[in-house]
């Protein structure tokens, strides 16, 4: 399989490794620093990806006027017209699942499988937002003048902003891209800086499916940097972010000083509640798909179980069990069930935090280090995690870890599991196991989280319903579903007498 890209975004030093240029104006083009930095394989880090380039606040501003360009044109394009080219995408993808499922994989970590699936969910999303042009539509309304006529319409913003985390770095930019630029916005795009490649891949595919020049426009570098300035110049009137809370709070003071519209989802402490009548096997399973595998670095992912007392040693033998049965290696073989995590800084994350829970007081029941045996000594593995005795004042019950570590929490009734599971900053997303419905229907009326499971994994989502979190764990209008453009659009009420 082949993860090459078009010959135009890049250049090959004397070493082999490519380098690649952003893409601004319809046009592939270095940075005015002339500074690169490497994506380096976190599986393998001896491998370099590629070289990207290391922009600043001037290459935004560019991409900013690029984007300004065309967007009285591509106002004014039928919306129908704009939907098209998320169908041309759409084949474009399945034309290149594999190349773009091992980018990911060589860029994330995961594993083939798992980049193979986030690239069928983004196949799947894009046939939802390619729909959704017939949507555009306002109101009529009865005016109090008989002989007027009242009405909305719905139109874009103008240059708009997309930020985009690295654990699922195809699918939330397409999530994103997709409904800004069918409402008519015209795009600056920043990836995070781990998933480079893939961000030069998208910018690629969209100009294949039809984009015109300046509607999207690709920015490497530094989120510090290019991030700042694209909180704080005026001239972007939305931003729409994904990443950290701390990142995105900040973020939306910058954009919104400014007037601008902010929309995040930001971290999570998601917690699973197991009640003595659910099935123990499936509930734990769920625990595993949700809090392990993609090496927890889903924002919706389990990292808090919260079980009675009366179970919770079935439930944690279960979990060390199922932990030791997960096979850790590098991702781009086939039959792993975790490949490495994202980066060094990931790596480092998970160590202090599993340092900082031991030294709290947490027993450690399984994993707690990183892998290095064979192939594992060249990238960041480590191991699944399972602790137990642990209590709301721990730092891993409080903060979000973003790794492959599962804290067990004891409760003596139903009641108090609700309010521990509720005893977090974050709410995001929870779920509960229980084959008693009237316990099932409390927990979703009582739950302070933005989206909610039962006798389901917390990780679930569809692409149809509405995404968001409640708490430090959301800002602005929810992603996807039926309110997937509302944050992309402006109203204007519209009064008219013949």
């Amino acid at each position: 399989m082949s993860t090459e890209v078009n010959s135009q975004s890049i250049t090959v030093g004397n070493d082999g490794i490519k380098t690649y240029y952003n893409y601004i104006g319809g046009e592939w083009v270095p940075s005015v620093t002339g500074e690169t930095y490497p994506s380096i394989n976190p599986a393998n880090t001896d491998e370099v990806l590629g070289y990207f380039q290391k922009s600043n606040e001037v290459d935004v501003q560019k991409a900013i006027e690029s984007a300004k360009r065309a967007f009285p044109k591509w106002k004014q394009t039928s919306p129908i017209s704009r939907g098209d080219i998320l169908f041309n995408l759409i084949f474009l993808i399945q034309q290149e699942k594999e190349a773009l499922a091992e980018i990911i994989t060589k860029e994330v970590g995961k594993t083939i499988e798992a980049a193979r699936k986030e690239v069928d969910a983004t196949v799947q999303a894009l046939k939802h937002f390619s729909g959704e042009a017939n949507r555009l539509s306002g109101e009529t309304v009865p005016a109090i003048d008989p002989n007027s006529f009242a009405c909305t319409i719905q139109e874009p913003l103008g240059v708009v902003a997309v930020v985009t985390p690295f654990n699922f770095p195809l699918g939330i930019a397409i999530y994103k891209i997709a409904p800004s630029m069918l409402a008519g916005n015209t795009i600056i795009y920043k990836a995070a800086s781990d998933t480079s490649l893939i961000s030069v891949k998208v910018a690629e595919l969209f100009e294949k499916a039809g984009m015109p020049k300046g509607v999207l426009n690709m920015i490497t570098g530094p989120g510090s940097v290019v991030g700042e300035e694209l909180g704080t110049n005026p001239e972007i009137k939305a931003v729409s972010f994904t990443g950290s809370s701390e990142v995105g709070i900040h973020l939306g003071k910058l954009v919104t000083a400014h007037g601008g519209k902010m929309q995040a989802e930001m971290g999570g402490k998601n917690a699973t509640i197991i009640l003595e009548d659910a099935n123990l096997e499936e509930a734990v399973q769920s625990v595993v798909i949700s809090g392990f595998y993609n090496n927890g670095q889903s924002c919706t992912g389990t990292s808090r179980v919260i079980v009675p007392r009366s179970i919770s040693q079935s439930v944690i033998e279960l979990l060390v069990e199922k932990a030791k049965q997960i096979k850790v290696g590098n991702g781009i073989r086939e039959g792993y069930d975790n490949g490495a995590v994202a980066n060094k800084h990931q790596l480092n994350t998970y160590l202090h935090y599993v340092n900082s829970a031991i030294y709290e007081g947490a027993v450690l029941e399984y994993g707690g280090k990183q892998l290095t045996d064979g192939d594992q000594a060249n990238g960041y593995f480590v191991a699944p995690t399972v602790f137990s005795k642990v209590i709301k004042d721990f730092t891993i019950a409080k903060e979000e870890i973003f790794g492959p570590v599962v804290a067990v929490m004891e409760v003596d009734s139903y009641e108090e599991a609700i309010e521990l599971a509720n005893d977090t900053d974050f709410g995001l997303s929870s779920a509960i196991f229980t084959n008693d419905l009237q316990k099932a229907f409390d927990f979703v009326r009582k739950i302070e989280t933005g989206v909610t499971h039962v006798n389901i994994p917390s990780n679930h989502y569809e692409n149809q319903l509405p995404f968001g979190g409640k708490k430090t764990s959301s800002i602005g209008p929810r992603e996807q579903g039926s309110t997937a453009l509302d944050f992309w659009l402006d109203t204007k009420t519209v009064y008219i007498k013949p």
